[in-house]
């Protein structure tokens, strides 16, 4: 990968486009530490401990969220919304219709995806503002001020985040314009990027505390944390390859067809988004009782039950593990017809050898999806719950201190879908700078 780039580099139209990309992204970082006015926050917003929609939203926006900056929502919106589009294009047929009319329908659904992300922007910059007035974090309350400077507060708060989210949004159609990679994608990656050195400190600061137990998990963590993205680069690469066979036919005095070939299909076709789905989900819980005043006793029915909610639970991994099994059928299914996929090899004179066409034909693509989506499934199913279950074990394992002090356990801040992400996206951009370079006919990248 640092070969491509530094090959990459040697082309000016392509260094052009790196650099562009690169200022985009200092662009992004700068606004993310720049605060919101009438904020008053010292160090950083508490998103409490565990799992919930605020640490969720924490880690995607590369801590812009806790600091109040007017990129706080970063590009959670869009993201959001372009999964929305796509759901709804399966249940409403005049999106459907917008997807199958080429580069003109996918203009219109993106003005049409640019508008909801604003809707959302606006929802979410609303409830963030509910929730910075209810922790005191605004710097003037309702005591401080009358309704009407109230007001004017709330609006500024509100449509300082919002016009955040739209200029992200912005920023990232100009880096899959005029940069390389996709723009949304690029600013998501260097969100994440930017917690490294809060991971790095926060290891740093288990080996200070001198113990050995710590002196041998850090490394631990590291080694595995160096497999996990070799083992997320093999389940990136990995497809399934149907044969296909081509009959031949005679047009005038020309013959087509007759070659053998295959249907590429990859294991993982639903990429990081049952992880997203399911972490949604289960972060509901944490939130809601994020936002109550009365908090209830842990002994009480619904004390307990929040506590399943929370990230070191194993009630919560187990449901984890089930809902990214059923996400990833789900998702398979609205973006995998079998039947659409059987009738555009018989109209192409294609079959699959020993299976007849028609229905034999899309029952046994049918069976294939099945089979490749849980497999899909299990296998990131063991990125997302790594995290979780290790450290539900070192809390376990690791014991109290000598003065009947906590332990400490130890967590991980960088979870599976972080990693997905990151690795995905960096496959993605070298990608895109191979085949750049493949149309120049680099000749110094052939070698």
């Amino acid at each position: 990968m640092i070969k491509t780039i530094i090959n990459a580099f040697k082309i000016p139209e392509i260094r052009k486009k790196l650099i562009f990309t690169a200022f985009i992204i200092l662009v992004f970082r700068i606004g993310s530490v720049i605060p919101v006015p009438f904020l008053n926050i010292v160090d950083e917003i508490e998103v409490g401990k565990g799992n919930s929609i605020l640490t969720y939203l924490s880690l995607m926006t590369g801590s812009a969220f806790t600091y109040g900056t007017i990129f706080a929502m970063s590009i959670t919106p869009y993201i959001n919304a372009s999964i929305i589009m796509q759901l709804l294009a399966v249940a409403i047929p005049a999106l459907e219709k917008l997807q199958k009319e080429g580069e003109e329908g996918k203009k219109k659904i993106t003005t049409i995806t640019r508008f909801v992300t604003v809707g959302l922007g606006i929802l979410q910059s609303l409830a963030y503002f509910f929730f910075l007035r209810a922790n005191n974090y605004l710097l003037f309350m309702d005591d401080d001020i009358n309704k009407g400077q109230m007001v004017f507060q709330a609006i500024v708060i509100i449509t300082v985040l919002t016009a955040g989210t739209a200029v992200i949004m912005w920023l990232g159609e100009q880096i899959t314009i005029d940069g390389i990679g996709n723009g949304i994608s690029i600013i998501l990656f260097a969100g994440i990027v930017s917690r490294f050195p809060t991971l790095i400190k926060q290891l740093f600061q288990y080996l200070s505390t001198g113990r050995l137990v710590y002196k041998i998990l850090v490394p631990v963590v590291i080694v595995v944390f160096l497999l996990m993205i070799a083992y997320i680069v093999l389940l990136d690469n990995a497809e399934r390859r149907l044969p296909i066979q081509y009959a031949k036919r005679v047009v005038g005095r020309k013959m087509y067809g007759g070659q053998n070939t295959h249907m590429p299909i990859k294991v993982n076709m639903s990429g990081v988004l049952p992880i997203i789905f399911a972490s949604s989900i289960l972060s509901l819980p944490g939130t809601v009782q994020m936002f109550l005043k009365n908090q209830p006793a842990e002994t009480s029915f619904w004390g307990k039950f929040f506590d399943a909610f929370q990230g070191d639970s194993w009630i919560y991994a187990g449901l984890y593990f089930l809902l990214i099994i059923f996400f990833a059928y789900f998702y398979s299914t609205i973006q995998y017809n079998p039947i659409e996929m059987a009738n555009n090899l018989r109209k192409n004179n294609g079959a699959i050898p020993g299976i007849r066409p028609g229905r034999p034909t899309s029952d046994y693509i049918f069976k294939i999806l099945s089979r490749l989506t849980l497999i899909g499934a299990l296998m990131i199913s063991v990125v997302a719950l790594f995290p979780i279950v290790y450290s539900l074990i070192c809390d376990a394992a690791i014991k109290p201190l000598a003065d009947g002090s906590d332990g400490g356990g130890m967590s991980i801040s960088l979870g599976g879908t972080s990693l997905i992400i990151l690795v995905g996206v960096a496959l993605e951009t070298v990608r895109q700078l191979e085949s750049q370079m493949m149309m120049r006919h680099y000749k110094g990248f052939l070698d």
